[in-house]
């Protein structure tokens, strides 16, 4: 699943990043790499997405969380 289909309040971790390097730097300069957990405090569309992880808010626009597989944590 994609990072912008899970719904606000999800936890999960990030299971696979986009191939870009330009992206991949970027994102991994933020703290997000593959095996980071995460929850997803907001998702409205049209907005960008709010992500706590590693103890940070952060705010991703829509097109780098199409870029972003996870995987959902239930419970």
């Amino acid at each position: 699943m994609k990072l912008s289909e899970m719904k606000a309040g999800g936890h999960g971790t990030i299971s696979l990043l986009g191939k870009d390097e330009r992206f991949l730097n970027r994102i991994t300069s933020i703290g997000l790499t593959e095996g980071t957990p995460f929850q997803v405090v907001k998702n409205d569309r049209k907005m960008p997405v709010l992500v706590y992880a590693r103890e940070t808010l952060l705010a991703l626009n829509r097109n780098d969380c199409e870029k972003i597989e996870v995987s959902e944590v239930m419970g």
